[in-house]
């Protein structure tokens, strides 16, 4: 592929792909604030002749298209590159933080210089680590655009492999910089007196972070299951689908028809999928145990109940069609299971349990009934949410109420499909305030150690940028870096 469409497609993958990806540069709240995160480079000086990539126009005027901005160890920052991280930076901050080409320009080569040192600390990335990330944004953005038609269009490369080879490459990269780092921080920690004296010091300085209102949630959870005869109804039904395709009707026109898979009328029930697919287990396993042309025998999978084909075998990748059915909910069903709820909320109201004994007595919920019915965040891993960054669903619910209150029963559905009736409990509620020492230890503490993470990168920079092959194209030679990158030349 020439180079200068290779520029054109990378500038437009790494715009839309860094949404997505870890590919973007570490902790950038404040840009006064920020230690810049850079990479451990030895003395290997690979010579890389830094040259633009320009077109030449009828008149004979060469008009510059992409050029190399630094070589950092082995690695190049192309413009383009800078170019599409700062975009996306200011994007991210709604334009409330803006960066010269230069600042970006210090943060893509700490980066260069993570993953430089990566490699020659023999630090490695299995395939697995890297294809599975890769499959699951794949099939993120399948999802989003409708197939792999679409997808190839939308990046600008010419097949699928030519686009996964992309993502591959720039993945490899970010899982690096990410095990470089936890290497250079992992003996990192903060005690007490320096959490203290850290808290201290913004107080001093009149920076003290403001903790957003936050509140602790519980929830009482009754499923609606399906009958065994709707169970039975279903199976025979998918049964009878792959006696036909056996037969030679056609499996796409099937799922056309039949399936209840959103993305059907997009894709007719097509998927390309590796081992490392982000798709379920059953799914996976149905569709690697098969020849090619072979069907299924029906399976189960948290979706529903499924059948599929393996259409093409492509090495490690597989062409199937799916087809899924999911048993239906009588409104008997779901009446009963609200009417059950609602009477157990009536005895937690009036007194005659406590929400804890209801959930240990009748919540269906696995991950929250061995622990009193108490949400986690899955953001922070804590029983707190921030009341500003709720599903706007769930705050609809539970931003009106006092401690102690309990929300009417109300029905909710996953994205699986399974089906429940809920209701929850608002168990505290902390106004927003500025942060204290006490209430707020445990942030105030991975404030500290974050910090202490960021100087401990930021001190192995400045000492291996010494040693490291860096050259700065002659554009950049007027920037003014926190780093001695230019080596005083």
């Amino acid at each position: 592929m020439p180079l200068k469409t290779k520029i054109f497609k990378f500038i437009d993958m790494l715009k839309n792909y860094i949404l997505f990806s870890l590919v973007f540069f570490v902790g950038i709240a404040n840009a006064q604030d920020t230690i810049k995160v850079s990479q451990k480079i030895d003395s290997i000086k690979t010579k890389i002749v830094v040259k633009d990539t320009v077109k030449i126009v009828s008149n004979g005027k060469r008009i510059k298209l992409d050029g190399v901005a630094t070589v950092v160890g082995n690695n190049i920052v192309l413009d383009s590159e800078i170019a599409a991280f700062k975009q996306e930076f200011e994007q991210q901050s709604e334009g409330k933080i803006k960066v010269t080409d230069c600042d970006m320009l210090e943060q893509i080569m700490s980066r260069k210089l993570l993953a430089h040192h990566a490699i020659v600390d023999s630090l490695t990335v299995t395939e697995p680590e890297v294809n599975g990330t890769v499959e699951r944004k794949i099939a993120y953005f399948l999802q989003q655009l409708g197939s792999e038609e679409k997808l190839v269009q939308f990046y600008g490369f010419n097949d699928m492999a030519d686009l996964r080879k992309e993502f591959i490459g720039v993945e490899k990269e970010a899982l690096l910089i990410t095990k470089m780092q936890q290497k250079l921080t992992d003996d990192v920690d903060v005690t007490p007196e320096e959490v203290h004296n850290y808290y201290s010091g913004l107080q001093k300085e009149g920076k003290l972070p403001e903790v957003g209102a936050e509140i602790e949630l519980a929830q009482i959870v009754l499923k609606i299951k399906p009958s065994k005869e709707e169970k039975e109804r279903i199976l025979a039904k998918l049964n009878e689908i792959k006696k036909q395709v056996d037969e030679g009707q056609s499996f796409k026109m099937k799922a056309i028809l039949y399936s209840e898979d959103p993305g059907v009328t997009q894709n007719s029930g097509f998927y390309t999928i590796t081992r490392e697919s982000q798709f379920v287990k059953e799914f996976k396993e149905a569709a690697f145990s098969l020849n090619e042309g072979e069907t299924s025998e029906p399976f189960k999978s948290d979706f529903g109940y499924h059948i599929l084909t393996v259409e093409k075998i492509k090495g490690k990748q597989r062409d199937v069609r799916h087809l899924l059915m999911q048993p239906k909910i009588t409104d008997e069903q779901l009446e009963s299971k609200k009417d059950s709820l609602i009477k157990i909320r009536k005895d937690i109201l009036t007194l005659k349990l406590t929400f804890e004994e209801a959930v240990k007595k009748y919540s269906e919920d696995k991950e929250t009934r061995s622990n009193n019915g108490l949400l986690i965040n899955p953001e922070t891993s804590d029983s707190k949410f921030d009341l500003t960054r709720m599903d706007p669903a769930l705050y609809a619910r539970i931003s009106a109420l006092k401690e102690g209150e309990v929300t009417p029963v109300f029905y909710d559905e996953t994205r699986q499909g399974e089906k429940m009736h809920k209701v929850i409990l608002l168990k505290s509620k902390t106004a927003a305030h500025t942060a204290d020492l006490v209430k707020d230890y445990v942030k105030i503490q991975n404030l500290a150690l974050q910090k202490k993470r960021e100087e401990a990168i930021a001190k192995w920079t400045k000492e291996k940028i010494k040693d490291t092959y860096i050259k700065i194209n002659k554009d950049y030679k007027e920037c003014v870096f926190k780093n001695n990158w230019s080596k005083n030349e």
